[in-house]
């Protein structure tokens, strides 16, 4: 078997949107770390790995790359804004939503809205539930890289499905003020007591049926078992004999 390629990358980005600076450590396209520039120290991406090792890579190392990066964003700005303006790269959003568990009516669950195809990695999150603005139990991730030179964004929120509730992402773009919405309801939810409920329901009316199906089929056997043991007896002599007993 081919040994299989793993890649590890580290991604500096710098704009005049906010954040202005961001600085990524991803394995797989899987963000693992990510540097706060305002405390200055890098931060894991869940909570249950471990620190970063200050010894590898110490934030003061970390100034010369983002100057460069400022300095270079200034030079290719005034390229771009000249006599022969070049087109600003864009990606339009794509937002998803679903459930992170399993739908279940009036049990605490937590919607996901994953926001791809983002470049300029600056976009605003939001949540809607019913129309009516959502901030309580939100929670956003920071921009993560991916292989095709674009970031992906997560928020989350903390909610109890209700019937009849519409929940929507707002995924903004402040620069060009444009808006993609994402839509969640839940479809079809059953309640894991009910569910269980109709499954032991439908397993004995299965059993029932299948027993009732196998005494029809006995039932079957032992008649034309019997019909053919008198057509054979009657038929052996002159006159007609019935059959023992």
């Amino acid at each position: 078997a081919e040994p299989s390629v793993h890649s590890l990358a580290e991604v500096l980005f710098c704009q005049p949107d906010m954040p202005s600076l961001g600085l990524a450590l991803a394995f797989d396209a899987e963000q693992l770390f990510w540097f706060n520039f305002p405390s200055s120290h890098w931060q894991p991406r869940l909570p249950d790995l471990p620190a970063w090792p200050e010894a590898t890579e110490p934030p003061s190392e970390l100034l010369h790359d983002t100057t460069l990066c400022q300095e270079l964003l200034r030079v290719l700005t005034a390229i771009a804004t000249g006599p022969l303006p070049m087109p600003e790269a864009k990606g339009i959003p794509v937002a998803d939503v679903f459930p992170m568990q399993p739908l279940e009516l009036g049990r605490p669950n937590t919607l996901v809205c994953m926001v791809g195809n983002v470049f300029p990695p600056a976009v605003t999150v939001g949540w809607q539930r019913d129309g009516v603005p959502v901030t309580e139990g939100v929670t956003h991730t920071t921009y993560t890289p991916t292989d095709d030179l674009g970031f992906v964004r997560f928020s989350y929120l903390a909610m109890t499905p209700r019937a009849g509730e519409v929940y929507t992402c707002a995924v903004t773009r402040e620069r060009d003020n444009t808006s993609v919405l994402a839509y969640w309801v839940p479809q079809n939810p059953v309640a894991s007591d009910v569910l269980a409920t109709a499954l032991c329901g439908a397993a004995m009316a299965l059993g029932i049926l299948l027993a009732l199906l196998g005494l029809a089929l006995l039932l079957v056997a032992r008649r034309s078992h019997h019909g053919t043991w008198g057509l054979c007896w009657g038929t052996r002599g002159q006159g007609r004999v019935p059959p023992p007993h």
